[in-house]
Order: C-alpha cells, then structure tokens, then sequence
C-alpha cells in the first residue's frame, strides 16, 4: 500500500513552502518538523491579544499594545548604539518609540514625521513616560488588517522565528485537502464538532486565549484524531494477535474445585471475574492476550494459578515467568501449597540449575510429567522444551516487552499469554500502553488483609524513629528502610545507603542489620535478601530495588527516608512490602521540612487510602502523564495535540471506537474504512498500515 494521492502535498519537502529555505528546513528539524504536515500539528501554544485600541493611556502596564498614532519629531541617539526615540501621539496622550541600534535613513521610511501609522509591542513606564520599544508591527492605517486581532505564538527553536513560523504555517494550511470524515458520524454530532479541516484552520487562528485550551472544541477534536490513529493502530495489531489460531484449552474444573476447598476464605468477585475471563479466553479459538492488573495484595497469584490449572485440566502445562531469581522461588513458595491442594506437579528452573539435575527437570518437561513451571527467563532457553505448553504467564510487564512475549508465546506455538503487573496504571495510560490487549482488573481486597498504619515524621525526628525500631526488633519484627534517590547518580546513592548503613548498624548492633543496592553483585544481593527472609537480619536497608514483589511476612515496619523525593506509585508499591502476614504494620514517610505544597498533598494522598488505582489517578493529575513513567523507555507514544493529562477520557472513547469499526469493517473498505485509511497515513501510523496490507 502506498500513500494515498491526496496527501502528497503534506508529505513534499518543507522548502516548498513559503519563507523556507534550505537553513530554515535544517532548524525546524530539530522540533522534529520535516514536511508540511508536520506544522499542521504544531499548533500555537499561547497568543497575543493585538486589537487595535484608540490610546496607551490607562492599560496596566506593562503590555503589548496596538495603537494608531500621529508621528511625531525624530531624536536620533547622540552615541552609537544607544536610543533612538520617536514621539508619537494617539488619540488622548503621547508616548516613544524606541529603537536601539537605530538607523536615520530607514526609521525616517518607515516612520516619516507627519504621518499616521499602526503600532504594535510592549510598552513600558520609563521615567514616568509609556516607551514602546522596537515595535513587532508598523503599518500603513489603510493595511490595519493585516495584524490579527488575537495572534497565535508557535514554540521556536533557534534560527526559526515567529514570522517565519506564521508564514511557513499559513502556506501547509492551504494545502490541506477536502478530507472525507474517518470519526464515527453519531460521536461528530453529539460533541458538536467541526470537521478535522475546519478543526486545523480554526486551532491555527485562534481568537481569543480560550482558542488555545485541550477542552475548546478544535483542539479537543485533532485531539480524537490523534488518539483515534494510535487506538486503530493498537485494534489491528489485536485483531492480528486475535488470528492467530490457539489451542482451545476448556477446563474440567476438577483441579480448581481442589484449590477453591483448601482456600481459608472464598475469593473476591473481582477474583471471580478475572477467573471466568480467563477461562473463556483459553476455552475460545483465538490465542489469549490479556493483561491481569492487580494492586498490591489484591490476589493476582490465586488467579494465576487456576489459569494455570485450566491448562493442567485440559491436559497441557503452564508456565510462570518472573524477572528475578528471587522472585520466581517466592512465586514457588506462595504455589506450593495450592498445587499440593490440587495434586500437580510443580518445579522451578533458573539459571542456577546445571548438570544432571537439570538435564532430569528438561526431560520430565519434555515427557509431560511436570505440569506447571516457575522460572526466570532461563525458559526461553532453546533446550527447554514443553510437551504441551498451553498457557504463558509473565509477571511485572514493565521488566518485559512486546518481544518477549511473543517469543514466549513461540515456545508453546499457540500458547495463551496472560501478563501480571502489580502497578495500579490509571485507564487512559492503560489504554495507551496495553490498548492491543484484554485487560482484567483486581480492586478489592480479599478478606484478612490488615490495613496498613501510615504516618509522616519529620527527618529531625530521626532519633526516635531508631528507638522505635529497636524496640520493635526485641519484640521479633523486622523492618525495611529505603534510602532516598538522590538527584540521578547511583554513587551518590550508594553513599546514602552505606552511611545509614553504618550507622543503623551502630545502634541496633553489627549482624542485625543488611544492605541491598543495585550496585551489588546479583549472587550478593540475593544472599542479602535470603538473610532477611530467613529472619537472620531485623533490619534491611535498601536502595528501591525491592520494591518489586518480595515477601517477608514477618516484616511490619517500612521506614522510607526522604519520602518526597519519591513519586506517588513508587511509594505505594514499597507500603506494599508490609502488611503481609498477620501482624499490624506501619509505614513511616520521613520527609525533610520545609515540603512544598505538591509533596505535602503526595504524602497526605498517600496516607489516607491505601487504593493503588487512586493514587495513580492522582499521580497522573501532579504529575503529568510524560512524569509518571518517564515516557522516553515506557513504550507510551507521544502525542503532538492530545494532552492525555486533561483529555484521558477520549482515549476510551477513541478505543470503543477503533474496535467497533474493525469489528465492522475489518479490511476497512467501507467507504468510512478509506477515510480511516488515509487518517493513518497522516499521522505517520506505518505499523497499522503494514498491518492492514498484510491483514
């Protein structure tokens, strides 16, 4: 498929437009601007109200003023460089122009004493007189229109100017074609909005400072479109995904009953859901891929097991991958016990396995005898192999991107995927992140879990807070304490590290403390962890590598040292640690006084609810969306228009939509199918069209 006729003027070189040359091109690629489409969706930022009034007198100054005024005697500068003043009149008082550098023979053109011209620029108070210095406008009266009443400000980079801005995009606004509608015509009607030309001309002209808002009608609607291409782009690769054959996997239920007998409490009805979406999903001729998206404690391992249990009960295997070797054996200790309910067979393999003990795991693999395997990526390994591996599960996304879940799924050819994150992300980045998959969510709480006390304590206070821990450790808890990320450099985190180390140490006594960092060897950091979990340490003191997934349920107090310094999520992950088994717990956020207003409301967020998915709201609300999960790694586009901060619920909307129309038209050949088609092509969706050429 190539690119439609219709956009070939919007795809030509920049220089066929007016004012641009050969450097100017150069420069306004580095705003990532390389064809006139491209300054179509750079809309102004701000604008300058420049309607002409009748004096300067009584506008609070400063201010950028157009006014028509009398020219009056010329006052040339008496050394080089310095002021060249101009008096002039409007209609009730008398004010300078000023020009620094100012040449005689040019200024006495432009501005002939005598004559009635219009001015536009700042004036200023200077010495108890209104200066208007280097005006941006002079004009004949007769020409008065051609300064807008309210003019668009573009963002520059260097050696592009306003001027050259306005110019370059006046001229891509006229090669805009006729489009033909590609938004659904029922949504068009309901929100009143224009079409995407008449949206494009009127957020180019804006006029007035409300224009300029992500909520007027023009923005809101290239928003859509924007967030419309991204969703359609996400549609065709799930209904690709969707095609590819599975293996139908249906459960007996016989092995779940088992598990669901042992169980001291019955599941929650979030449980229950995810359960049944994940049954229907295996028992359905498409290949699974869902996302299970669970906070902190809300069950996510019960749910996986069944899915893995249904693989079992239809005959195959399961497998469940973690990131670390820590974590696969916690996965393995928290299963064991509901595998031997069930009556399976479960083994673990990482990287640690070698020789004979692993050659007999592959080969009990390869026979069948194994049904469910806990592992590190070490599964991918080319000498593993399944004898029918019916389901893939893949713990903590963020560690794992789209390749490896697809050669994960290679391994079982047809293998289900199910993907488990612990990171509550707010719909709108849920859904521009994981828009190609299903998703389930966990956000109740199964029974038993005890809610976790949160307190904020002032950094001075430091001493106590040692006291408190040491009498905690003679009662036979454990604690975490979670040193500050300062500024980026992992040295200077270390440093931290090692001196709280050191001193806690002195305290609380030299074998009872451990420290974990990332700096550490991974065979060093492991038996850190190890001599916690077993209780040889009460106290680990640790840089953020932990907060992913460890279980120590005897630990109940997380101190967190410059808690401000840490976003919202993160925070919340790291409360997680605690309130694992069956004592209270607390959470201390240590802050340093004075907090700014923003940290204050964080760490107040933070201590009133302990629901992951609204403190990810709020921290999507502080933050911005680009902060929250530093949008360079995150596999998140980026949009030129949509403002997903302020805009997240038109992101579902443009999802609905994506579906339904592919749903309806999945070669897209309808003539709405065409529009869409040419909607890609102008928002540079290369992946969506391959996916249709080859769909």
């Amino acid at each position: 498929m190539s690119r439609p006729e219709i956009l070939f003027p919007l795809f030509a070189g920049l220089e066929t437009l007016e004012g641009v040359g050969p450097k100017t091109a150069q420069n306004m690629a580095q705003m990532g601007i390389s064809a006139p489409r491209d300054l179509l969706f750079t809309l102004p930022h701000t604008g300058i109200d420049r309607a002409l009034r009748d004096t300067v007198e009584g506008a609070p100054l400063p201010a950028t003023l157009t006014v028509a005024v009398k020219v009056g005697a010329h006052h040339p500068s008496r050394n080089r460089g310095g002021a060249y003043r101009i008096h002039v009149e409007d209609a009730r008082t008398s004010f300078q122009l000023v020009f620094f550098h100012g040449r005689s023979d040019y200024l006495n053109k432009v501005l002939p004493e005598g004559s009635r011209r219009i001015v536009s620029g700042k004036v200023e108070m200077f010495d108890g007189i209104a200066n208007m210095v280097h005006p941006e406008h002079i004009l004949p009266e007769s020409e008065a229109d051609e300064i807008p009443a309210f003019e668009p400000v573009y963002p520059l980079t260097a050696g592009v100017t306003q001027k050259t801005m306005f110019k370059a995009s006046r001229s891509a606004l006229t090669r805009m074609p006729e489009f033909s509608e590609w938004a659904d015509p029922a949504q068009v009607a309901q929100a009143h909005w224009p079409s995407f030309g008449a949206a494009m001309l009127a957020a180019h002209a804006p006029q007035a400072q409300a224009d300029l808002s992500p909520d007027s009608l023009a923005r809101t609607r290239l928003a859509y479109d924007e967030l419309l291409a991204h969703q359609l782009t996400l549609a065709l690769a799930r209904a690709s995904e969707r095609q590819v054959k599975g293996r139908r996997s249906a459960g007996t239920g016989d092995l779940q009953a088992k598990v669901l007998e042992d169980l001291p409490y019955a599941p929650t009805g979030a449980q229950t859901r995810a359960i049944a979406d994940i049954a229907a999903d295996m028992a359905g001729a498409a290949r699974m891929n869902r996302l299970l998206q669970g906070d902190v404690g809300a069950g996510k391992t019960l749910v996986a097991f069944m899915g893995l249990l249904i693989a079992a009960e239809a005959g195959g295997q399961g497998v469940m991958m973690a990131p670390t070797e820590i974590l696969a054996r916690q996965h393995l200790e928290g299963l064991q016990p509901l595998a031997q309910s069930a009556g399976v067979v479960l083994e673990i393999l990482t990287g640690r396995d070698k020789g004979a003990e692993r050659r007999a795991k592959l080969a009990a693999l390869a026979r069948g005898d194994i049904h469910i395997l806990v592992g590190t990526h070490a599964v991918f390994q080319d000498d593993v192999q399944f004898a029918d591996l019916r389901l893939a599960i893949v713990d903590e996304q963020h560690r794992f991107g789209v390749r490896q879940r697809l050669a994960l799924g290679k391994k079982g050819g047809v293998a289900d995927v199910l993907v488990m994150t612990a990171t509550p992300i707010p719909r709108s980045l849920a859904l521009a992140q994981y828009g190609d998959m299903d998703v389930s969510v966990l956000d109740e709480k199964p029974p038993g879990r005890k809610p976790i006390k949160t307190a904020m304590v002032s950094t001075s206070r430091m001493d106590e807070v040692v006291e408190r821990l040491s009498a905690a450790m003679a009662e036979g808890r454990q604690c975490y304490w979670v040193c500050p990320l300062v500024e980026e450099s992992e040295a200077v985190d270390l440093t931290a590290a090692e001196e709280r180390f050191k001193r806690l140490r002195a305290v609380l006594g030299e074998g009872r403390v451990g420290l974990v960092h990332g700096q550490m060897p991974p065979s060093e950091k492991d038996a850190a962890m190890a001599r916690f979990q077993a209780g040889e340490t009460g106290v680990l003191v640790a840089t953020t590598v932990i907060e992913v997934g460890v279980n120590v349920p005897n630990a109940t107090i997380m101190v967190i040292e410059r808690a401000e310094t840490f976003g919202l999520a993160q925070l919340h992950q790291l409360r997680g640690r605690v309130g694992r088994g069956d004592a209270a717990s607390t959470c201390l956020l240590l802050y340093q006084s004075p907090l700014s207003d923003a940290g204050q409301k964080r760490l107040e967020v933070l201590r009133e609810t302990e629901d992951g998915f609204r403190i990810s709201e709020t921290d999507l609300l502080m933050r911005g969306y680009g902060d929250l999960i530093g949008t360079a790694q995150s596999g998140v586009p980026r949009f030129r228009i949509a403002d997903l901060d302020r805009q997240s619920g038109l992101m579902a909307i443009a999802q609905s939509d994506a579906r339904k129309l592919l749903a309806d038209d999945p070669t897209l050949q309808s003539p709405r199918g065409y529009a869409v088609r040419v909607l890609l092509w102008l928002m540079r969706q290369d992946e969506a069209i391959r996916l249709i050429s080859v769909g």
